[in-house]
């Protein structure tokens, strides 16, 4: 067996079931084939790759090695296809998106189901990452367009199109001395922001549009602020900040998809904290029928995600 797609998925079996009959049986194969297998890969190996001794059956160290390599394997062979997929079926288009995933959580399906119902012969990949790192490969040509945040720190050698933006909310959970049970969205004087930024925080690690503003905000404050926990989902660190961790700054888009209450809402006003979306393109190169209407319908969404 040479697909390692296949055989990462008869080790996961192999190591939840701790017993090569009842993994053999899971996988609708036979106990002496997976044996065979297992004892196979380890000749050839040199070395044992599963501990199983007794259960639960664990990957010995050589075994992690092994167990990566199949993963860096898999992923080589998905991004060949990729890449050659303009090729092996010219009559496809490939159009790849770059774009930060918890943004795209909102803006893809606004913009991808009327996109590919207008045109069924573009498949899309997407390319998900850090705003720097997208602009880089948009640069480079390794991604056909960027959708992010925050036009205004973006290369000014590639087009941009803006549309719509987002408010911006600290997350309260009741958890804070500052919650206020009853309450859901506070009034935007109630509280003052620079006391509630000297609380726990919970934030987007660095490199996200939003922790780019708001280490502007701690500059323009004047404080460190008390950074306890960092992710690069804002989408984690909403949920951490909704369950006790510490105080958050999250998107209306983000919120709506949390359904976890009683929390408190502390609206930022835009001058504060705006974030505008865009989708960039090379300024040199030809876009394509396909990639003008992707462009053409983010230009006339209505991107203005609330929360009532």
């Amino acid at each position: 067996m040479n697909n390692p797609e296949e055989l990462q998925h008869f080790l996961d079996v192999l190591l939840k079931e701790s017993s090569f009959t009842r993994a053999a049986k899971e996988l609708f194969i036979s106990q002496p084939y997976l044996t065979q297998l297992i004892g196979r890969i380890e000749r050839n190996l040199g070395v044992k790759i599963i501990e199983r001794s007794k259960p639960p059956y664990t990957l010995t160290p050589a075994g992690l090695i092994y167990y990566h390599y199949l993963e860096s394997i898999s992923y080589d062979k998905q991004q060949l296809n990729r890449r050659l997929a303009s090729y092996t079926n010219p009559k496809q288009q490939v159009i790849r998106i770059g774009i930060l995933e918890s943004l795209g959580t909102y803006l893809l399906p606004e913009l991808l189901p009327q996109f590919l119902q207008n045109n069924p012969q573009v498949s899309i990949q997407l390319v998900e990452d850090f705003p720097r790192e997208s602009e880089k490969r948009l640069l480079n040509g390794e991604i056909d367009c960027y959708i992010g945040q925050t036009p205004e720190a973006i290369n000014s050698s590639l087009d941009v199109v803006i549309n719509g933006g987002e408010r911006y909310y600290v997350v309260i959970s009741p958890a804070s001395p500052y919650y206020q049970a009853g309450r859901f969205i506070l009034d935007p004087g109630e509280l003052n922001l620079r006391d509630l930024l000297q609380e726990p925080l919970v934030l987007s690690a660095a490199g996200s549009a939003v922790r780019h503003q708001v280490n502007g905000l701690f500059q323009r404050l004047r404080i460190e602020g008390n950074i306890v926990m960092e992710s690069k989902s804002v989408i984690t660190a909403t949920n951490l900040a909704i369950h006790g961790i510490g105080l958050t700054i999250s998107s209306a888009s983000i919120i709506k998809r949390i359904a976890q209450t009683p929390i408190n809402l502390f609206p930022l006003d835009s001058s504060i904290l705006n974030l505008i979306f865009f989708i960039a393109t090379r300024h040199s190169v030809e876009t394509s029928p396909a990639l003008q209407n992707l462009v053409t319908i983010f230009k006339h969404k209505n991107l203005q995600p609330k929360i009532t």
